[in-house]
């Protein structure tokens, strides 16, 4: 038996039940609509991975009580403790070309924000490209990953990590790292809000399907970005500098004008966006 959520409308949704919360409570035609879930697993990316080899369709989205090796961005371990966040991966088939695959983390990122302050009330911003945040502190990650061959993508897997029931962190990310319930003071139905993000994941990915590039979103995503026109500090393998940030271009590039005036286009890749004193600011 899994964690039980919340009560909504005088009932209790399990994780199980995911599937058919979509199916009842949304409009997707194929976010979601079909869920593989695990009790406890490696990764949900990775699962999501085996899928897309095996051939799943377009839109199976993995869910996990526990991962055992769960993972964030730049090769960086994930903290997965069972039945208390959201663990879910969503298996895409794009007809884009490779180098617009990095869109879909920030489609995820428009998807996850738009979610959790429809189901929750917390307000919450972007921390470019992947990290969803609440009062400076990390409430979400994304994690986007791609598999290729001679024509072009095969499949690609978005996963996405919650902080949704813990009470606690572990000290050393006491200072970076939040959840919901720490946010609101109540627990929150993950039912609910994975059945939210996938609406929005569905929205935003058709608008972006229309275009191939960003500029129809792109005034949507500046707004929810933490770090707009404010000072960041770039790490990157060839050193880090201090500039502001001037938003994104409709590739999803950071835009970073340095001290000396120069301006900077920032691919995600290896590189690291922090605040100048501490994690967001």
């Amino acid at each position: 038996m899994s964690q039980l959520d919340e009560a909504i409308s005088d009932q209790r949704y399990c994780l199980k039940t995911v599937s058919e919360y979509i199916k009842k409570n949304t409009v997707n035609q194929w976010a979601g609509c079909c869920v593989k879930y695990y009790d406890s697993i490696d990764s949900t990316n990775d699962e999501a991975k085996r899928l897309g080899k095996n051939g799943e369709k377009h839109g199976t989205l993995v869910i996990a009580e526990e991962q055992r090796l769960g993972k964030g961005r730049l090769g960086r371990s994930w903290d997965s403790p069972k039945g208390k966040a959201i663990y879910m991966t969503l298996l895409l088939r794009p007809q884009i070309e490779p180098e617009k695959a990095s869109f879909l983390t920030l489609l995820a990122a428009l998807a996850v924000t738009d979610a959790i302050m429809q189901v929750t009330g917390v307000s919450v911003q972007i921390k470019w490209p992947n990290d969803i945040v609440a009062n400076g502190r990390k409430l979400c990650g994304i994690l986007t990953e791609m598999s290729t061959d001679a024509n072009g993508i095969r499949y690609v897997v978005v996963g996405i990590g919650i902080n949704c029931n813990m009470d606690s962190f572990p000290q050393q990310l006491e200072s970076i790292a939040t959840s919901l319930f720490l946010e609101t003071g109540k627990k929150q139905s993950r039912v609910q809000l994975i059945a939210s993000v996938m609406q929005s994941m569905e929205q935003y990915y058709e608008i972006f399907m229309q275009t191939g590039d960003f500029k129809n979103l792109k005034p949507i995503y500046e707004k929810w970005l933490v770090n707009y026109n404010r000072m960041v500090r770039v790490l990157s393998p060839n050193g880090e500098y201090i500039g502001t940030s001037r938003g994104i271009n409709e590739k999803g590039e950071l835009l970073v004008v340095d001290e000396a005036g120069q301006l900077h286009t920032v691919r995600s890749g290896e590189v690291s966006v922090r605040g100048i004193y501490g994690y967001t600011i």
